[in-house]
């Protein structure tokens, strides 16, 4: 197919991913309908312990979002007032806010803008008195290499809560993301790799207390009806979302190695521009959730390629340290280069399950005939 017949790309079609499993997913919803049970019923139990087995993880709780997997799994290892709680500088907010919401304190630790990684050294540092938790994100769908951390963890005592929220079905030195730390949190955000028709999340962990605690938090701190052992949340996975997961997540390994391919192409057809492309380290089998690339006149090269019918995405524009949510404590003041760096450079091109050659073939071109 010529690149000139592709009108438009879209950044993610999550239109044709739906359209693929249409009469699954609509005899899921129907099975939902017909059983008379909407919550905590068969299907969230099930999924429970698909998603467990994926993962390779002992237990999973399915919660109502991906902030809620955080919130809870911080909660649920102990977390709250008074803690700190260690966390990278470039990531999507959620991840600062579920340390204030378990009523702890966010305290930033920079990332190597040449890589967007976390140091452990540098996360060390950070470690303090009052520190509790560290909260690695597996980002763009590319593993932390937790090895070091862990390490770091042992050291001192914490707890090692990891944002899994891009990650569905990374691997990390040979085992799956997902069992490795005291939880891992995941979101099923309709656009992640795995992801619901509307909010959901879960939390996997090898630790049977610490499931036991998320399944009372997520159920008003309750596990028998009408008995409350502490102040809990309402944050159940629907048996609706549970059972749409499972008929997704039967072609989670098929959609990443279609991912896995397009970020193939892009590294190929790439190759040589003045742009810096994502890398793997030899240890991780990432998932790419996003195929993201650097360069310091990233507007430019966004607005040349929507010029061109390419749709990006930016990931992310404005760190946490510069929104206004926090622009007037301490966590506004704190200075964090690596993350600026990255807010300024990063774009992400199309990625997806049902990219084409063709389309993407018209993102390569388009880039490539761009000049800063």
């Amino acid at each position: 197919m010529s690149t000139a017949t592709v009108a438009r790309v879209p950044f993610l079609d999550l239109q044709a991913l739906h359209a693929e499993m249409r009469p699954e997913l609509a005899e899921a919803a129907m099975r939902v309908l017909d059983s008379g049970r909407v919550l905590l019923g068969p299907e969230l139990e099930a999924f429970e312990r698909e998603w467990a087995g994926t993962v390779g993880a002992r237990h999973a709780v399915g919660v109502g979002s991906g902030l809620d997997a955080l919130t809870l799994a911080l909660r649920a290892v102990g977390v709250g007032p008074g803690h700190e709680v260690l966390v990278p500088s470039h990531t999507f907010i959620a991840t600062w806010l579920a340390v204030l919401h378990a009523g702890g304190s966010p305290v930033p630790v920079d990332v190597d803008p040449a890589t967007g990684a976390w140091d452990a050294a540098a996360v060390e540092a950070a470690v303090g008195p009052r520190t509790r938790a560290v909260v690695p994100v597996h980002l763009y769908g590319h593993p932390v290499d937790l090895d070091p951390l862990l390490a770091v963890a042992r050291r001192h005592g914490l707890a090692v809560v990891d944002d899994a929220a891009q990650a569905h079905g990374a691997v990390h030195r040979g085992r799956p993301v997902g069992g490795l730390t005291t939880a891992t949190a995941w979101s099923f955000y309709p656009g992640k790799n795995l992801g619901a028709l509307g909010d959901g999340g879960a939390v996997t962990t090898p630790d049977p207390e610490v499931a036991r605690r998320l399944r009372s938090l997520r159920n008003y701190g309750s596990t028998e009806k009408y008995v409350h052992d502490e102040v809990g949340w309402n944050s159940r996975l629907d048996e609706v979302q549970a059972a749409l997961l499972r008929v997704k997540l039967r072609r989670l390994a098929a959609h990443n190695a279609h991912r896995a391919e397009v970020a193939r192409r892009y590294a190929e057809g790439l190759a040589g521009l003045d742009l810096v492309l994502p890398s793997t380290a030899a240890w991780a089998d990432p998932v790419w959730h996003l195929y993201v690339v650097r360069t310091p006149h990233r507007d430019a090269l966004r607005r040349h390629l929507s010029a061109h019918g390419v749709e990006t995405g930016v990931h992310y524009p404005v760190p946490p340290h510069r929104q206004a949510a926090f622009r007037d404590g301490p966590l506004g003041a704190a200075h964090l280069p690596g993350a600026d760096v990255l807010a300024a450079e990063v774009l992400s091109l199309p990625m997806g399950p049902h990219l084409a050659q063709a389309q993407q073939d018209v993102v390569i071109e388009a880039v490539r005939g761009w000049r800063p």
